[in-house]
C-alpha cells in the first residue's frame, strides 16, 4: 500500500511496548520473575515457555499464563498479578523510553484532527506504570486493556472499542500499528483500513507479512508519511543518528 493509497484516516490505534514504548527484554524478564515466583510454567521447559511468551506477544498476559498453567485460571491470575508486580519492578529499577519519533507522532497526528488509542496486553495497572514513567498521561484520547473491552488480541476487541470511543464514520477509517503478528490480526479481525507492522519489537518482517500487514516499517515514525503529517526536523535528525 503506498501513501497515496492509504484511506483517510480518523483514529489511530497504536500498540505500546515495543511499538510506542522500548521494550529492550523487559517483557521477557518480568515474565521470568514471575515464573520464578510462582512456577506456573512448570509443567513444561523454560525454553519451551519462553518461546511461547514470545509468540505470543502483544496477546493478553492473563491468556498467556492461563496457556502456561494448563487451564489453571487461579494459577494465572496468580502469576499475572506478579508479572504486573515484576513489571513495576523493572520499571522502576531501569526507567521507561519511547520509540523515537513516538510522541511526536502521537502530538502530530492529534493536532492533525486524528484520534489516537493506546493499546496492551497488559493490565490497566501495568500499562498506567508505563504511562506515568513516560509522563503520557493525557497525550492521547484513550488508552485499552484487554479488561476494557472483553477480549484482548488477537480477537478484534481493542481496535472496536477504541473504534467505538473515537465515534469514527467506519472502521476503514481506522489505522491500525503493532510489533507482532497479534496486533495485525487484530487489526485486520475487526476491518481496519490500514494495518501495520512496525520492526521495533519483537516479530520480524516476514512474521508481520504472514499475518497479512498491509505494509511493514522500520517503525512508528515512518507512519508521518502514510498518514500525511509533515515531518518534524528532530525526528529527521534522530533518524540519521
Amino acid at each position: 500500500m503506498t501513501a497515496s493509497a492509504t484511506p483517510s484516516v480518523e483514529l489511530l490505534v497504536l500498540d505500546m511496548a515495543g511499538t510506542t514504548v522500548r521494550d529492550d527484554g523487559v517483557v521477557e524478564r518480568a515474565f521470568q520473575r514471575a515464573h520464578e515466583r510462582t512456577g506456573v510454567a512448570d509443567r513444561m521447559t523454560w525454553d519451551d515457555a519462553l518461546q511461547y511468551v514470545r509468540d505470543t506477544m502483544g496477546q493478553s498476559k492473563f491468556d498467556v499464563f492461563t496457556h502456561l498453567a494448563g487451564g489453571d485460571t487461579a494459577r494465572a491470575e496468580e502469576a499475572t498479578a506478579a508479572f504486573e508486580h515484576a513489571y513495576a519492578e523493572l520499571i522502576a529499577e531501569e526507567g521507561v523510553e519511547p520509540i523515537p519519533g513516538a510522541r511526536e507522532l502521537l502530538e502530530d497526528a492529534r493536532a492533525a484532527g486524528i484520534s489516537v488509542y493506546l493499546t496492551t496486553g497488559f493490565a490497566p495497572v501495568t500499562r498506567d506504570a508505563i504511562l506515568d514513567g513516560l509522563g503520557w498521561q493525557g497525550l492521547v484520547d484513550g488508552v485499552l486493556s484487554p479488561s476494557d473491552v472483553g477480549r484482548g488480541r488477537p480477537a478484534p476487541d481493542l481496535v472496536l472499542g477504541a473504534a467505538l470511543r473515537a465515534q469514527v464514520s467506519g472502521v476503514a477509517a481506522v489505522a491500525v500499528a503493532g510489533d507482532t503478528e497479534s496486533d495485525v490480526r487484530s487489526g485486520l479481525s475487526a476491518g481496519a483500513g490500514l494495518v501495520v507492522g512496525v520492526l521495533s519489537g519483537a516479530h520480524d518482517r516476514a512474521a508481520l507479512e504472514a499475518a497479512g500487514a498491509h505494509v511493514v516499517l522500520d517503525d512508528v515514525a515512518d507512519l508521518r508519511a502514510l498518514l500525511g503529517l509533515p515531518v518534524r526536523e528532530s525526528v529527521a535528525a534522530a533518524g540519521n543518528v
